[in-house]
């Protein structure tokens, strides 16, 4: 495992190239062409003779892709289901959002922070405990199904220690 490094800030551009990519996350391209064949999510633009062109977004995703695997530890196996889970997550929180105020799915922000990584935040409301807005059945505005309500009460009770 490596230490933490860090990253140079990515410019606000469209598009990068592979070497540029490879600069701005510390992988070297061969890396990142695997991590193509590997990873769906991954799928930069070609142009012109197969050249890659990665979006802003793909960017941050190959630097989340470089954590888990260079600085947490995980498997490629393990990174793909982080990731996927992660995005599922991070679904089932936008749908809440607007009734459990400041959930944060890796447990590591105050509940009354938002849903800061994943771009869900508070927005002025007072802030609600996640316990307290899924307690009873009649306070689902969001319409969500039984199942998503349950697998979330889940987690917060998994996040509380119960």
């Amino acid at each position: 495992m490596q230490t933490k490094q860090a990253l140079p800030a990515i410019p606000a551009k469209r598009y990068f190239t592979i070497g540029e990519v490879s600069d701005l996350c510390a992988v070297k391209p061969h890396v990142l062409r695997y991590w193509e064949q590997e990873f769906s999510q991954l799928n930069p633009v070609k142009r012109r003779g197969n050249r890659r062109y990665y979006q802003h977004h793909e960017v941050l995703l190959i630097r989340r892709i470089r954590e888990l695997l260079y600085e947490e530890g995980f498997t490629i196996s393990g990174a793909k289901t982080k990731l996927s889970g992660g995005r599922i997550m991070a679904t089932a929180a936008e749908q809440t959002a607007s009734d459990v105020q400041g959930i944060h799915l890796d447990g590591r922000a105050s509940l009354a922070g938002g849903v800061a990584g994943y771009g869900v935040a508070n927005q002025g409301a007072a802030p609600v405990s996640p316990a307290q807005a899924l307690a009873h059945p009649s306070a689902n505005p969001a319409g969500l199904s039984p199942m998503v309500r349950s697998e979330l009460v889940a987690i917060l009770n998994l996040l509380k220690g119960q």
